[in-house]
């Protein structure tokens, strides 16, 4: 499409304009694209492709996928599928439950592209917004549990779990290999940690309180509040567990420890589970931001991210990411989990939701539903009626009744439903009632008549029916941001003061390689606080979310056209948890033919570090296969490293293109020669935004792949999370993908274990990939490809007289990435790839990805949704870097090597105004190094910040308010 001043339109066609979305979602239009061309040396986009992409991996059709439809209509379609879903009120609880999000941080944070489209906050000097938000997450576990650290979130109550049971094993001087886990825990998540078991070695045993202190486990998981709603002090059989060097993790409700007891005080090792509840919409099971607690001397063995205090080069006080040496890019199979996405975005609601409630708030919500829950078990006691009984006498939110019969349990569970509520049927005799922050006097009116034949009015005096014995003594939420932003004046502000302290994809290109920041189109973010979507438990009745599983089946047809695989798996709710069921449905067909020991797992060295810290949690052995000097397999290794393993041999998992930005010629030979040994291909579909329309992973030969939708497919990283990593498999594996043990997932297994805590893993965020496919069509996402192409081999081209481009392809191309080496910049001037990862923030840009999968490197993706404009001027901001590192080593205008604009960068408002200045260049060169940066000027927050001082005095709980002053 080429714009015209004077454009003539004679046809509805050109009218209607229905593919007018592709043409906002790239960065550049024909014009622009032939002039892109012509700098790198070629006169059209087929003659570009043919010299980039291997002929032996084209595919050569059209995606069997729609033409695309205008936003208007694509909403109009998927608002027709959400039409179909009944939202009842759900009272079903099971560890999800109804809340209300506080409008200021819908509008403000969930629907702001300035929280959403941020990355994960590895530069932390342009993150500050995040890292504050992050910390006030971590305050408000340590509180509520009693322990003296917290992370940063993980994915889900039942994956977090199961990191605790690994965690356990890491800490624990217990030889034993079994580990224990209460009876009373949530179905789903000993689905996972069954999985998760299996391949470590371990034996789970389940059991009451007795069974745990008889036993000899090297750790004990429990409940609290139980499956059913029961509250039980687990300070005995901590203490008894714990005499057998048994390490203690409890699974918490984390409203109900606004008011009960914590599990420091119970004795626990660690506390963990869902912030669902601090007000995140069931979403139909996701996502959710999972909290992490532990105790200080456990910090380098815990999983996920912490975040820090440290201080920056001016003495003022500085939040970053803690102990990365832990994190599995760096110690890979060795790395205490594979977590790489974890829940940011969801976290810093969850966190936001206690600062604008505050400790008065969170407290007058937890005890309303816990008085909501009393009344309505005291009408239940009193109505004399004796088929009913209340089952527990202690409970937090959930009363569980004992109808007599099944016949009339089925009658009230019937009628609940035909008057728009859902309870929860625990068996024939069995209902549950879990109350929540949104209950009210309507639904306790209904909901009593339903039970007793009577409709009860809400007594006017609030009671508590939990023991003071339960219940916590101690001040939660006392730091002054959870007593400081009640109005809504002060909450807006507060929430603008965090934006502006990062850079995110509003302001300007973030060009990280492998990691794919695109467009996040607002369209395709519109549904996801749509009512149908956002407000249905992951438990419902499957015939009141018809519409919901019509739009995942959608979505999986989508994925399969792209793909070429036989079936998709959504469950699995980040990249790296997609790795995992990838290799357990590997492992689980080899066990199916009796091959239980092909438990060898090739990893090329480029690989992602999750790869290798992937096979091995699922139990495998790594070994590593070497890289020629281009970037590619060195398949001489790799036919060595086969036939010495061909016995054993389980998968390959391989990236594609390659992690250097390649597209190997050798891929259908890589996959066959997997075959032929009798082992399976994985393919890391990190690299997806190369292929689609393209090439297709089936057609090479991958078995298995997982897909980035936080990548490819458009969902944004909300600052490090949500992600969703679903898989797609050829028909040989398709039997062996996750299931779930409350919700069956189609196509799967009865006995295959779950690797998520619900069945669709983050539900309600599919949406957003839903749109793009739809809105992109056949022909769309093929240019979108293209051009991604196109992009980085203009950039490459513009770049590599001043920076080395690592790797090319035969014909001199990269894929949709590229590798600029610094090395030989910092031998000849000491200006390293982190020196000008810093003064990027001085030209307004975020860093590209650095020192990965190459030390001393810079990994650049600057995708299709960037505009030439903006590429010149991230291009241009990189060659006077180079100037600039020149001129230090030069001695020019009294420059050193060791005071210059870069090894002070960045450079903070403070630090241009303040009185001083000794630096031999200007305040104008620190601040405005290029025309373009006056007019957008982006300011860090803080100068450069210390990373050692803050691992060596480690802090992850706020600090005093004077620290920001």
């Amino acid at each position: 499409m080429t714009i015209s001043q004077n454009p003539t339109f004679d046809t509805f066609q050109g009218l209607f304009n229905e593919a007018e979305f592709v043409y906002r979602h790239l960065g550049s239009n024909e014009t622009k694209q032939a002039d892109l061309l012509s700098k790198i040396g070629y006169k059209d986009m087929a003659s570009f492709i043919n010299d980039t992409v291997p002929e032996p991996v084209r595919l050569h059709k059209d995606l069997d996928l729609p033409l695309a439809m205008s936003e208007h209509a694509a909403l109009a379609k998927l608002r027709a599928m959400a039409d179909n879903i009944t939202v009842n009120k759900s009272y079903i609880g099971q560890g999800y439950s109804p809340v209300r999000m506080p409008a200021v941080i819908q509008r403000n944070v969930l629907e702001n592209p300035g929280w959403y489209t941020a990355y994960t906050p590895y530069q932390a000097e342009i993150a500050q917004g995040r890292l504050e938000a992050l910390l006030n997450f971590q305050q408000v576990c340590i509180d509520l549990t009693g322990l003296e650290m917290a992370g940063a979130s993980l994915l889900d109550e039942a994956t977090a779990a199961a990191e605790a049971m690994a965690m356990s094993k890491r800490v624990s001087k217990s030889k034993s290999t079994q580990f224990f886990v209460d009876d009373r825990v949530y179905p789903q998540t000993l689905d996972v940690i069954n999985t998760r078991a299996k391949y470590f070695g371990w034996e789970v045993v389940v059991g009451d309180f007795e069974t745990a202190k008889s036993g000899d486990y090297f750790g004990a998981l429990f409940q609290y509040v139980g499956v059913e709603g029961d509250v039980k002090d687990l300070t005995d059989v901590i203490a008894a567990v714990k005499k057998n060097k048994t390490y203690v993790s409890v699974v918490s409700d984390i409203m109900s420890l606004v008011l009960l007891k914590s599990p420091a005080d119970m004795g626990a090792d660690v506390a963990l589970g869902s912030t669902q509840r601090f007000g995140i919409p069931m979403g139909f099971g996701g996502p959710h931001a999972a909290y992490f607690a532990f105790s200080d001397k456990a910090k380098r063995s815990a999983p996920g991210r912490i975040i820090g205090v440290s201080k920056d080069s001016q003495g003022n006080t500085a939040l970053r990411m803690a102990l990365q040496t832990r994190e599995q890019h760096i110690r890979r199979e060795k790395a205490n989990s594979n977590i790489c996405t974890s829940q940011v975005l969801l976290a810093n609601l969850a966190g936001m939701y206690a600062v604008y409630h505050g400790p008065g708030g969170v407290k007058r919500i937890a005890t309303r539903i816990h008085a909501f829950a009393t009344a309505f078990a005291n009408v239940i006691t009193e109505a004399n009626d004796s088929s009913l009984s209340v089952v527990h006498d202690q409970f937090f939110d959930t009363v569980v009744i004992d109808c007599g019969s099944e016949k009339l349990a089925t009658q009230i569970f019937a009628n609940a439903d035909n008057v728009g509520y859902n309870l929860w049927r625990l068996d024939d005799n069995k209902l549950g009632v879990a109350f929540s922050e949104i209950s009210d006097q309507h639904d306790f009116t209904v909901l009593t008549q339903l039970f007793v034949s009577k409709s009860h009015d809400l007594p006017e005096t609030a009671s508590l029916s939990l023991d003071s014995a339960h219940l916590r003594t101690d001040d939660i939420l006392t730091h002054p941001v959870f007593n400081s932003h009640h109005t809504e004046h002060e909450m807006l502000r507060y929430l603008k003061s965090l934006e502006d302290k990062d850079l995110a994809m509003n302001r300007s290109m973030i060009s990280l390689g492998s990691c794919t920041m695109k467009l996040n189109a607002t369209s395709e973010m519109l549904p996801i606080t749509w009512p149908e979507f956002a407000n249905v438990h992951p438990f419902a009745p499957r015939d009141q979310v018809t519409g919901y599983i019509a739009m995942i089946d959608s979505l999986q047809d989508q994925l399969k056209a792209i793909t070429g695989f036989d079936d998709v798996s959504m469950q699995p709710n980040s990249g790296a948890s997609g790795e995992y069921a990838g290799l357990l449905a590997i492992r689980r067909y080899h066990e199916s033919l009796g091959e239980t020991d092909r438990d060898v797992c090739l990893i090329p060295m480029s690989a992602h570090g999750t790869n290798p810290a992937t096979a091995m949690m699922m139990g495998m052995k790594v070994v590593v296969v070497k890289t020629d000097e281009n970037g590619n397999v060195d398949i001489e290794d790799l036919t060595a490293k086969c036939e010495e393993h061909s016995e054993h041999l389980g998968a390959l998992m391989i990236t594609y293109p390659s992690t250097h930005g390649v597209f190997e010629e050798g891929i259908r030979h890589i996959c066959d020669l997997i075959h032929k040994h009798g082992g399976q291909v994985y393919m890391d579909g990190a690299n997806m935004n190369a292929q689609v329309g393209m090439m297709q992973p089936a057609d090479v030969g991958a078995d298995v792949l997982h897909m980035n939708l936080h990548k490819t497919f458009c969902i944004p990283h909300g600052g490090g999370g949500p992600g969703m990593g679903p898989i797609g498999m050829k028909a040989h594996l398709a039997p062996f993908m996750a299931n779930h043990t409350l919700s069956p997932v189609h196509n799967a297994q009865k006995d295959c274990s779950a690797v998520s805590a619900a069945p669709y893993g983050s539900a309600s965020i599919l949406p957003i990939s839903w749109m793009y496919i739809a809105m992109m069509g056949r022909d769309g996402l093929l240019k979108a490809t293209e051009l991604a192409l196109l992009n980085a081999n203009y950039v490459a081209a513009q770049l590599k007289d001043h920076y080395p481009v690592l790797y090319a392809g035969k014909n001199g191309r990269v894929a949709h990435e590229c590798i600029i080496d610094i090395r030989p910049l910092k031998d000849e001037t000491g200006i390293s790839e982190s020196d000008i990862a810093k003064r990027l923030m001085d030209y307004g840009f975020h860093s590209p990805t650095m020192s990965f999968p190459v030390s001393g490197t810079l990994m650049i993706e600057p995708t299709e949704s960037e505009s030439k404009e903006e590429l010149d001027r991230f291009i241009s901001a990189l060659k006077s870097i180079k100037a600039e590192a020149m001129k230090a080593k030069a001695g020019e205008d009294n420059w050193t090597l060791e005071d210059n604009p870069l090894v002070n960068a960045p450079h903070t408002a403070s630090m241009i105004t303040s009185s001083e200045w000794t630096h031999p260049y200007s305040r104008d060169v620190a601040a405005f190094p290029l025309p373009y940066v006056r007019a957008h000027k982006f300011w860090p927050s803080v100068a450069r910040i210390d990373d050692a001082y803050g691992d060596k005095n480690l802090m992850c709980s706020c600090p005093s308010i004077e620290n920001y002053l």
